[in-house]
């Protein structure tokens, strides 16, 4: 029983920590959007290629002997590979187009709230898995938050208020794109790393992918980004910081919590990136949308707080961080 408690409390603490890791990568995630008013005068496609293409070119450069090591394993996984690479590559021109047709706060909410019940029924259909009930509560308070935010925003005649009907309906889809695509990539990182693929390995070439993939648009719609030293420092900051730092994080994270607990953590980014929009680009934000915060720090509250162990069970189950039912040895996780 005594090693039992030990091995949860082990589980437990390898959790926490990875809900940490993808919590400050949503935070750094949130600049992205202030950091984009600083270069107006490029493309959502450039700078979606270049945050998310250079980056993934420097997780894979970083990651390269490790890659290499790894490289039979991720022969023999290469439609999860692929899947990822492709993930990679549409997750930021879908995400981007989506804001700047939408309006940030639409684009983002759509992107982002889509994305949790979209890991959800990717785990359910490719691995099995059941949801928590906490998981239900926390994605429930989560969702609910982000909506007050994008609600705020468009009482307030922000950017979602503008621009014609088809251009709404257009980037609401681009957002549901964006949205599955990132689930899509999240879902095929931690399933190599679940098949003892090294997570900086599978970061490394899922990423390294999607960043091939992204350079010739890249070729084609960065021309503005070297139009002055501002546009080029924000492309230099949103590949370095937030996409490789970022994507660093959250591969952690990846490797000790469910891909739809990750995802839902991620509902932090638009909370953050509304703080900074007061405090740094001047925007107001109504009551209306510190409800929506308040209600996204909730559901990460919901989801982060340790489960106390069950003392009546020889075998306490594992926190509801992670899966209900682990792979045992031999089974599922050792297959490609």
């Amino acid at each position: 029983m005594t090693g039992g408690l030990g091995a949860r409390a082990t589980r437990t603490a390898g959790a926490g920590a990875g809900a940490l890791a993808v919590l400050l990568a949503s935070v750094l995630w949130g600049t992205t959007g202030t950091a984009a008013t600083l270069a107006p005068g490029v493309g959502p496609l450039a700078i979606g290629a270049a945050a998310m293409g250079l980056g993934g070119l420097l997780q894979a450069a970083v990651a390269g002997r490790r890659i290499a090591r790894s490289r039979d394993r991720l022969a023999a996984r290469w439609p999860t590979v692929l899947v990822g690479g492709v993930g990679v590559a549409l997750y930021p021109l879908a995400f981007y187009t989506s804001m700047h047709l939408a309006g940030v706060a639409v684009g983002t909410v759509v992107s982002l709230g889509s994305a949790p019940p979209a890991s959800a029924l990717i785990e359910r259909l490719a691995d099995g898995r059941r949801l928590s009930r906490r998981w239900l509560a926390g994605a429930a308070l989560g969702l609910a938050g982000t909506v007050l935010l994008c609600a705020a925003e468009a009482v307030h005649g922000g950017p979602a208020g503008t621009g014609s009907a088809g251009r709404t309906v257009l980037g609401v889809g681009l957002g549901l794109v964006a949205g599955v695509t990132y689930a899509g990539y999240a879902w095929a990182v931690h399933r190599l790393i679940t098949r003892d693929v090294p997570a900086r390995a599978a970061m490394g070439a899922v990423f390294g992918l999607g960043g091939l993939m992204l350079l010739p648009v890249l070729a084609a719609t960065g021309a503005p980004l070297t139009a002055s030293w501002t546009n080029a420092g924000v492309g230099l900051y949103m590949a370095v910081v937030p996409m490789f730092t970022g994507y660093v994080l959250f591969g952690y994270g990846l490797a000790r919590i469910p891909v739809s607990t990750a995802t839902t953590l991620t509902l932090l980014e638009p909370a953050v990136a509304a703080v900074l929009a007061v405090l740094v680009v001047g925007e107001e934000l109504p009551a209306l949308g510190w409800a929506g915060i308040a209600l996204v720090l909730a559901c990460l509250a919901v989801l982060t707080t340790p489960s106390r162990p069950a003392r009546s069970r020889t075998s306490a189950p594992g926190p509801d961080l992670l899966p209900e039912s682990a792979p045992k040895s031999g089974g599922a996780a050792s297959r490609p």
